[in-house]
């Protein structure tokens, strides 16, 4: 909301928000948590190169091209037009870009945010800058970090006064974790009227789903259980209010117990996330700015 003149801006985090979800069913990436906020939003994502190898060439072409036109020689292969070998060997190169720019966070963030600013500015009727600065990046090696990222985002609009509750937490993964509203058709048809989207004829990915437990064998879900999680959300979003702080140290959720952290490292690591890993890696998140 733009209090000088009181015109309202929330279309937009429902842009990031649709935005997010369907990159990642283009994308060999998995969406851990996100929050999407008033001048700025937070993601915690999975890298999943792997999933992409498994695409055939057509499919890698078909993906790319629900973003970008591409080349003509592209479109007749998805036309199933008939190309020389010299044609086919150019059409393979071009797989083989696209099929390493679909498993990457640099241009799973550019598909992000530049359809955004440019529907952003033609919407202001003003040119420049939308997001303050290139996006933040910070890798999660521990499933401490794993853990505390993924509060500390999905409790951001707690944190800053704008909801009481997770689940009153509007444009995040853990209200639609817990109460489903993502509209698949409407979304898609909201991205192509913008010009932000040429096509979607692909299945919705879910939000990174829980594994319930850790495992010896490759996972790609979260190795934490879900009614777990939410308890331990529920827990840390109490104890960031001041009058709770006195009356949670006997509530603790096992999951803490489970992975030896300690409630003050946890309300620490979660609540302070962000300040904590900036000091060590000077990162922060990515802003919006309005330029004339």
């Amino acid at each position: 909301m733009d209090h000088s003149t009181g015109r309202s801006f929330e279309h937009r985090r429902n842009w990031i928000e649709d935005r997010i979800r369907l990159l990642a069913s283009i994308f060999s990436i998995d969406v851990s948590a996100y929050a999407v906020m008033s001048n700025h939003c937070h993601i915690v994502l999975k890298l999943s190169p792997e999933e992409s190898l498994g695409w055939s060439d057509k499919e890698v072409l078909t993906r790319w091209t629900s973003l970008f036109k591409g080349p003509t020689l592209v479109q007749k292969y998805i036309d199933n037009q008939n190309l020389s070998p010299v044609e086919l060997n150019a059409v393979s190169d071009c797989v083989d870009v696209y099929r390493k720019r679909l498993a990457d966070l640099g241009w799973y963030m550019k598909c992000l945010n530049e359809p955004i600013a440019r529907q952003a500015n033609k919407e202001d009727e003003c040119t420049g800058h939308f997001w303050e600065s290139r996006y933040k990046s910070q890798a999660l090696l521990t499933q401490e970090a794993l853990l505390s990222a993924m509060c500390y985002v999905d409790l951001n609009p707690v944190r800053a006064g704008m909801a009481i509750t997770p689940e009153q937490s509007d444009y995040t993964s853990i209200q639609e974790r817990i109460r489903p509203k993502f509209n698949t058709e409407k979304s898609v048809g909201e991205q192509i009227e913008l010009g932000a989207l040429s096509a979607f004829d692909l299945t919705i990915k879910p939000l990174q789903p829980f594994e319930e437990a850790i495992t010896n064998s490759p996972q790609n879900g979260l190795p934490f259980n879900f009614p777990d999680y939410l308890e331990l959300v529920d827990f840390t979003g109490r104890a960031v209010l001041a009058n709770k702080r006195g009356a949670i140290d006997k509530h603790l959720p096992p999951i803490l117990l489970r992975l030896n952290i300690s409630t003050e490292s946890w309300l620490k690591n979660s609540t302070q996330f962000e300040a904590k890993y900036r000091s060590s890696f000077a990162k922060g998140p990515p802003s919006i700015r309005r330029s004339a």
